[in-house]
């Protein structure tokens, strides 16, 4: 099957600004301004290279940790801009203070051990002045350069191990100054006031420096860099491989020790220690092997948003590759749109109270409140127990149904454990299951299990296989139901209903895997998955869910375009844009919109520079292009669930998301269309539950407005 080619071919292939070296010249990078000459030669560079590249054209950024120092993970050398600004307004005004109190007060200081105070204010004095002037310089040195040109800071060490010197005595002095206090001087109240204050703000800039060095400090930092300049030659061999091997084994183990301390208020058990194990093993796969820190990541997402709006602005019609849904499709567009709407209130419902009263911020608490405090003994045990407490009211009040049409609603969060509810809907006369998304520690533990598990489903489908922690979440869900006798006993008080199972999120996801796991014993199941995650379904599981389940999208959510894969693809692309970026990471970073032209870029030619953000031997060293992705074994490529009906705002007037005359479009859409992150600002707004429901109330109401209008003009009217 022929894949099309990229829009930035097409361009290259069409256009004759890419038809010789001059045009390269002109080549502009994604900052707006011209690519460098040395990054201009290396763009012409092949894809590949089999060797070692020699010094004289090496990238700027020198494999193996150019830019940061050996030990340091979290920030790089130029990333002291801001925050050296910070502190060096806050030690210069401290410094001001302590003068202003010693030459104001020192005709006081003849009380007994006046003296003493006398000295610590006068080396302290001195010593910040030091450490202003440290500090300037550092902040003066990190402005210089690039992210991949890391040239002109060559002498950052220098400094950084100055301003570390300079804290030994800054501690000394804290804490001679904070013991001379405590013998309870006798002076002046005004100047004992003063230095207390003085050594009180010593120890807090003291404590907030150490915890940033435990926090930047990578104990694997500097061990690989002997082994990445090197050469491949050299990393290839067999004591290479053993020893990097160990390092990414002892990544893990430090990448799981951070997770166990973050989620260190929750339990114990086997399924968490093992969620625990596939989460680690994620980051350290895919955010270990890359010189980045998060500001370079900050810098490089925002340059890949005005890349896409200048692609997006300026590429002509017929480079749009779209897939035209069927024309079945079409025709059940309403009657799904309908449905979709009518069931995204119990996926809404089996959040519970935090988004009820999120969504009502000023009468929400009234009108669940008695709720919250009444004993319904009769009620909460026919639906799981009355631990409920709020959550109940929040529900009756979201889904408009009684206490009696409810089956069972349970609340117990547990790693790979959804909450879910079970409800009889008279109105659309089925049994509907709606499973919880994201909400807990324990939730996103089981979004971040990410590699693949075979499922054994009674199905003629071939590679079953899905999102592990996911599909442990709707196997629990599975044997709820069914052990439990949950669809038994609602079934047996309304046989004739059909089920639906419905969720948001991660309980999306779940709901697509719980409908297919019960297709066989009820043929009728229908799935509504609202903003699911891309990353579920094996390519056959996600072709044999089309025909009973839908999935919603709203704009450019970043859920249903997140998976492993694409991952590594906006890895690649983020490394790309910021090898081909000549302007200074703190201007890439300020409140301002940084590419006022951006032209002919050819960003389809990797740099060496871009090769030597990435360590040698990992999963995106070695690529070209647009290729098609490698995935490790565990992360083979996954697809979202079902149909993809995709909601898009029309206009500008989607900056605000309280914008209640917005405009949406809507239209079947093929998976591919979300086989690539998109950044932008409403990335995560789009995701919110609470967002979603706004946009189907304001879609559901123009389309019936349009049919009433067409009907009575007499004349038939087709809606977008």
């Amino acid at each position: 099957m022929k894949t099309a080619e990229p829009i930035s071919q097409v361009r290259r292939r069409r256009s004759p600004a890419f038809s010789g070296p001059a045009s390269s010249a002109q080549a502009q990078s994604p900052c707006g301004g011209p690519v460098g000459l040395s990054a201009r030669a290396l763009s012409r560079a092949p894809a590949r290279s089999p060797g070692p590249a020699p010094a004289e054209t090496r990238g700027p950024g020198a494999l193996g940790g150019c830019r940061r120092a050996a030990g340091w993970r979290g920030a790089g050398r130029d990333d002291l801009v801001f925050p050296g600004v910070f502190e060096l307004f806050l030690r210069v005004l401290w410094w001001i203070g302590i003068l202003a109190l010693y030459l104001q007060h020192r005709g006081k200081l003849n009380c007994p051990g006046g003296a003493l105070l006398s000295s610590y204010l006068i080396v302290l004095i001195v010593l910040l002045a030091l450490i202003i002037c440290t500090m300037s310089a550092i902040v003066c040195v990190s402005m210089r350069g690039t992210i991949c040109n890391p040239g002109p800071r060559k002498s950052m060490s220098k400094l950084l191990y100055l301003r570390l010197a300079l804290f030994v005595p800054e501690i000394v002095w804290a804490s001679l100054g904070a013991a001379w206090i405590a013998d309870g001087v006798q002076c002046d109240r005004t100047v004992g006031n003063g230095i207390i204050a003085t050594v009180v703000v010593s120890w807090i800039v003291i404590a907030s420096t150490l915890v940033t060095v435990v926090v930047v400090f990578d104990p694997l930092g500097g061990k690989l860099a002997p082994y990445s300049s090197a050469g491949p030659s050299h990393l290839d061999s067999p004591e290479s491989s053993q020893f990097l091997n160990g390092l990414k084994t002892a990544a893990t183990s430090v990448w799981e020790t951070r997770i166990k301390l973050l989620c260190c208020c929750i339990g114990k058990d086997d399924h968490t220690r093992v969620a625990f194990s596939s989460t680690a093993e994620l980051f350290s796969t895919y955010f270990s092997d890359t010189d980045l820190v998060p500001s370079d990541i900050a810098a490089g997402l925002a340059l890949l948003h005005q890349q896409q709006d200048y692609i997006r602005n300026n590429q002509e019609p017929d480079q749009v590759i779209s897939h035209s849904p069927e024309s079945s499709q079409d025709d059940d567009l309403d009657a799904e749109l309908e449905s979709c709407h009518h069931y995204m209130q119990f996926a809404a419902a089996a959040y519970g109270w935090p988004l009820y009263i999120y969504r009502n911020p000023f009468t929400g608490l009234c009108r669940i409140g008695g709720d919250c405090c009444r004993s319904r003994t009769t009620e909460y045990d026919l639906v799981g127990g009355d631990q409920l407490n709020c959550h109940f009211g929040s529900i009756l009040q979201t889904t408009g149904l009684q206490y009696r049409d409810f089956i069972h609603v349970s609340f117990h969060d547990r790693v790979y454990e959804l909450p879910f509810l079970v409800a009889l809907d008279h109105r659309k006369e089925s049994v509907v299951v709606a499973v919880r998304g994201t909400m807990s520690l324990q939730d996103i533990l089981t979004d971040l299990s990410a590699e693949s598990e075979t499922l054994n489903l009674e199905c003629e489908v071939q590679d079953c296989f899905a999102h592990k922690g996911i599909s442990q979440a709707a196997r629990y869900v599975y044997h709820r139901l069914i052990m439990d006798g949950i669809l038994s006993q609602a079934f047996s008080i309304a046989p004739e209903y059909r089920l639906v199972v419905v969720g948001h999120s991660l309980g999306a996801g779940a709901a697509a895997l719980l409908a297919i796991m019960l297709r066989n014993q009820y043929p009728q199941v229908r799935c509504y998955a609202f903003s699911p995650p891309r990353g579920l379904l094996s390519k056959s599981l996600y072709e044999y869910s089309k025909s009973f389940i839908v999935s919603l999208v709203l704009g450019k959510d970043v859920i249903p375009r997140l998976s492993v894969t694409n991952l590594e693809d906006l890895k690649r692309r983020l490394l790309r844009v910021i090898a081909h970026c000549n302007k200074p990471k703190y201007k890439i970073l300020e409140p301002r919109r940084l590419l006022t032209e951006l032209e002919g870029g050819d960003l389809t030619q990797p740099l060496l520079g871009e090769q030597s953000l990435l360590a040698h031997g990992s999963p995106s060293y070695s690529f070209s292009g647009e290729s098609p992705l490698e995935s490790p074994t565990k992360y083979p490529p996954l697809y979202p669930p079902g149909r993809i009906i995709h909601l898009q705002e029309e206009g500008a007037s989607g900056r605000c998301p309280c914008y209640v005359a917005a405009q949406y479009s809507v239209r079947w859409s093929h998976e591919s269309e979300f086989s690539r992150i998109l950044i932008g600002p409403k990335m995560l707004t789009d995701h919110m539950p609470d967002i979603l429901m706004r946009a189907l109330d304001r879609v559901v109401s123009d389309r019936a407005a349009c049919v009433s209008c067409a009907a009575q003009g007499g004349s038939s009217l087709d809606v977008a």
